[in-house]
């Protein structure tokens, strides 16, 4: 496959205190092995500097070799992953964990997610392994997925290492700001799956003005939206023009009306619901 010009001088993309990149690449349902790899490499020569995946998106091999096919050392890569909720048992942490980096092809990953709080999950023996991953140099810093304020204060009580990010379902849609509160109370990182829920942001009126008025897109709107409201998001993003746009997004600035009117949003429409989410 060819490669596309990239910038010369691509845009720095800005970090949280706990040094999380403000946009990653999204990756799921990613699952094409060469359109995935391709579209890692694309985006790191493009600028992205955290690219998010997990055990269940089937593409770890994948998003590896798009990190090694880009023109961008490993070290400036900030790499996520996550346990699957079978395998959170403390022994299935290590080995499942040992074999996410294998498919990667790397030696650590920045930040390991528990993905969800179900099934196997003990916050107890789960956290204890991550904290030995943690320990052994396996995992540079540990996440939580799709946890309640109360689960979030639970994993920090019991778990030795620190937890750096909660990655939950964000957007202009269902803006969660208890669970946003608790997480900044906490110094976690809020970290925004599905941030133009699923493109839903498309047919919501304060959204469609603002873009308008801006000449952007509502994508790019909802993107920094989230930005200015201390929140990361990875968009999934396959094609080059997505990928562009949604790294475009780190030069709108919201004016402070424009937030206030996307703040006033009331809806909740939660897209990623099953049975056994913790808020069922």
């Amino acid at each position: 496959m060819e490669r596309d010009d990239v910038d010369a001088a691509p845009p720095q993309t800005p970090t949280t205190g706990n040094g999380l990149p403000v946009l990653g690449l999204g990756t799921y349902r990613n699952t094409d092995p060469a359109q995935c790899a391709e579209s890692v490499r694309t985006a790191l020569e493009r600028g992205y500097r955290h690219v998010d995946t997990a055990q269940l998106y089937d593409n770890e091999r994948a998003v590896g070799e798009g990190i090694a096919r880009a023109d961008v050392d490993r070290e400036d890569v900030y790499l996520a992953t996550k346990v699957w909720y079978t395998n959170l048992a403390s022994d299935d942490v290590v080995e499942t964990t040992r074999e996410s980096l294998e498919r990667l092809g790397v030696e650590y990953v920045d930040l390991l997610y528990v993905h969800w709080p179900t099934e196997t999950y003990d916050a107890e023996e789960t956290l204890a392994a991550y904290s030995q991953l943690y320990d052994d140099g396996i995992v540079d810093a540990v996440g939580v997925s799709n946890f309640t304020p109360e689960l979030l204060e639970e994993a920090i009580d019991v778990c030795d290492a620190p937890i750096v990010a909660n990655q939950v379902e964000l957007h202009p849609l269902l803006q969660q700001p208890e669970l946003r509160k608790a997480c900044e109370r906490h110094g976690v990182d809020v970290v925004a799956y599905a941030p133009i829920a699923r493109g839903t942001v498309f047919d919501r009126p304060v959204l469609s003005e603002i873009a308008a008025a801006r000449d952007v897109t509502e994508a790019q709107v909802s993107l920094a939206w989230l930005r200015q409201s201390g929140v990361v998001a990875i968009p999934k993003a396959t094609g080059k023009a997505h990928i562009r746009e949604n790294l475009e997004s780190l030069s709108l600035e919201l004016e402070p009306d424009e937030i206030e009117r996307i703040d006033a949003i009331e809806t909740e429409e939660r897209i990623v619901d099953p049975e056994f989410g913790p808020w069922n």
